[in-house]
């Protein structure tokens, strides 16, 4: 195996869900003094800075939380066959932390016209609670965001995205015996059951549910979250106001809307040139990409949503990001840690 391959199974080898990531974080800041950027860390995340000088800055945006549970890897082993590795996070997205890590490595010789900086978060996967914040502060002053997303379908480039919230609603009713005193009850389930169903659109994911204690009591608690997707700020106030405006149905019934995370839409007008300079710059080293809208959300929402430009899936190549069959391929690894170094260089 090459330096790369070694590099990606030391990453996924360190498991790292959502609030489990503190060893693969101080690797990643050992890591990135070693490739010659001043690394420290934000509570859960990391924030490096290459080069010297003031504002206008280059950010390089990542995180380095998966969705897979720890003991996974005995389940699903780092694995190499021909050009190609599985492994919890290899494409989402270990791959393009090896690909930045690459990148700098060869960039420690080199003047950058802009200062880099690197910010990796902890809690994507559940939509940065925390981590939005980290991407915020660094996010002021710089001329262009550069994220590592995993890239769409045949290396696409995404150039704008969905926003996403996650919504939690939760009904509180009256306890009472099912049989003796039905009457007495307000049923939290019922309620809730109602008022879901009531909001159910395309575009509204009934995620989780969950109430009641026996079945024979009626139930004076209930809960379920929500995931929200929405293409422009206008769709997303709309969702919102609804929310906003629920009511309960039932006489003692109480209900509670609580907003876990929310990133906003990104619509590409901010980024079109942008994105013309890195498929530009990807020709130039023999590799066409295109750029479309993203179905999905993560931190380029943030810098996006804010009109600094930005382009994302500059992670390698692969697909099954959040599925069994998560597969990066190796040589994109490579590729786009040329690219990075190439954009970060020019």
């Amino acid at each position: 195996m090459d330096d790369l391959t070694e590099l990606l199974r030391l990453l996924v080898e360190h498991e790292s869900p959502t609030g489990s990531t503190a060893t693969l974080r101080d690797v990643l800041v050992g890591l990135l003094q070693e490739a010659g950027a001043e690394a420290t860390t934000d509570g859960e995340h990391i924030v490096a800075t290459v080069g010297a000088g003031a504002d206008p800055h280059v950010v390089v945006l990542g995180h380095f939380d998966t969705v897979w549970p720890l003991g996974r890897l005995a389940e699903a082993p780092f694995t190499v066959t021909g050009d190609e590795a599985t492994g919890p996070g290899v494409f989402d997205m270990k791959g393009g932390l090896v690909a930045l890590l690459h990148a700098l490595n060869r960039l420690q010789s080199k003047a950058l016209p802009h200062p880099v900086r690197i910010v990796l978060i902890a809690d994507e996967e559940i939509g940065s609670p925390d981590g939005a914040r980290v991407v915020d502060e660094h996010a002021t002053g710089a001329v262009a965001v550069y994220a590592l997303e995993p890239p769409l379908a045949n290396g696409t480039l995404k150039v704008g995205r969905r926003g996403v919230a996650r919504v939690r609603l939760t009904v509180t009713g009256r306890e009472a015996h099912a049989g003796l005193d039905a009457g007495g009850g307000v049923s939290a389930i019922d309620e809730l059951i109602d008022q879901v169903a009531a909001l159910r659109r395309p575009n509204v994911n009934v995620g989780t549910i969950a109430g009641g204690t026996r079945a024979n009591v009626v139930a004076g608690r209930a809960t379920a979250e929500l995931g929200l997707r929405f293409a422009t700020p206008i769709e997303e106030a709309a969702l919102f106001a609804r929310l906003d405006a629920l009511t309960p149905i039932r006489d003692g019934a109480y209900i509670e809307v609580e907003t876990l995370s929310r990133r906003p839409a990104w619509e590409p007008s901010a980024s079109a040139e942008l994105a013309g300079h890195v498929r530009a710059a990807a020709q130039q080293l023999g590799e066409t990409i295109g750029a479309a809208i993203s179905p999905g959300a993560g931190d380029a929402n943030l810098t996006g949503a804010r009109g600094i430009p930005t382009v994302d899936g500059l992670g390698p190549r692969g697909h099954g990001a959040h599925a069994p069959d998560e597969t990066v391929e190796l040589p994109s690894i490579r590729a786009r840690a040329d690219l990075l170094a190439y954009l970060l260089t020019h």
